[in-house]
């Protein structure tokens, strides 16, 4: 009995299997996509996608003029919930559908705002299936470059340690982190934002915080906080503060 050809006898760990990208859309404006992201969005056969269980996708409208036509699609619907919801078994589930996909020698696109690991709801991706299958990060513009370039002001310089701070953390948390930084951005601003403007009232920081929220789309708000009249904020909302050695100041006012 002939033995095989070496070319067709194919190992198990040799099997072809396909590539999982993650996506960076950036923070809302397809023009800030990158190059990158734009090739493989326009080329791809599967995408996946976060999704809120009601509404459309903000990730999917960044890239809908480039998905093309006969796509699969396979949205992660994540609750919207004011409180952290367990989303350990909708990543579970999902993962494993993705997983699926990839087994079968296809690659998967998968869309994120702003940057895969800044924050990034794909990381949960990368946990699940990084160790079965071959993974590349497609860098984005993040929420925190894109409001700094509409506030207008740098966000640090030289040895300035900048600091990202959740919104939602307890307001002792927050004092301590700002006093030991010289830059500050406060994002997931949303509900807290009236707790946050008293708490810096209190330090003194009012006049040297800017507010933005929605930053590149054109319902986009900028303004210096001390002057913002709301006590609401959208969840895509972030308050920057400089207290560092350089001599920068807010512009006097904002044309949103």
């Amino acid at each position: 009995m002939a033995s095989l050809d070496a070319r067709d006898a194919v190992e198990p760990d040799e099997i072809m299997t396909g590539t999982l990208y993650g996506i960076g859309l950036g923070p809302g404006d397809p023009e800030l996509m990158t190059l990158k992201a734009h090739r493989l969005i326009a080329s791809a056969r599967v995408i996946a996608y976060p999704a809120p269980d009601s509404g459309e996708s903000f990730a999917r409208s960044i890239a809908a003029d480039v998905i093309p036509d006969g796509v699969r699609e396979i949205p992660i619907v994540v609750p919207m919930r004011v409180d952290r919801f367990p989303a350990q078994e909708i990543y579970d589930k999902a993962a494993e559908e993705i997983a699926a996909v990839l087994a079968n020698g296809e690659d998967v696109v998968t869309l994120c705002e702003g940057d895969p690991f800044f924050f990034g709801s794909f990381m949960y991706l990368f946990e699940r299936l990084s160790d079965r299958f071959t993974i590349e990060i497609v860098p984005g513009v993040t929420s925190l470059t894109a409001c700094a370039a509409q506030l207008r002001r740098p966000l640090t310089a030289r040895n300035d340690v900048l600091t990202v701070i959740p919104g939602p953390l307890p307001d002792a948390d927050i004092r301590r982190k700002i006093e030991e930084a010289q830059a500050v951005a406060i994002m997931k601003v949303g509900r807290h934002l009236t707790r946050l403007k008293t708490l810096l009232s209190d330090m003194g920081l009012l006049e040297k915080a800017g507010y933005v929220e929605r930053a590149s789309l054109p319902e986009q708000k900028v303004h210096r906080l001390i002057d913002l009249e709301t006590d609401t904020a959208p969840y895509f909302s972030m308050i920057l503060i400089y207290k560092g050695e350089e001599a920068w100041t807010l512009p006097p006012s904002y044309s949103s």
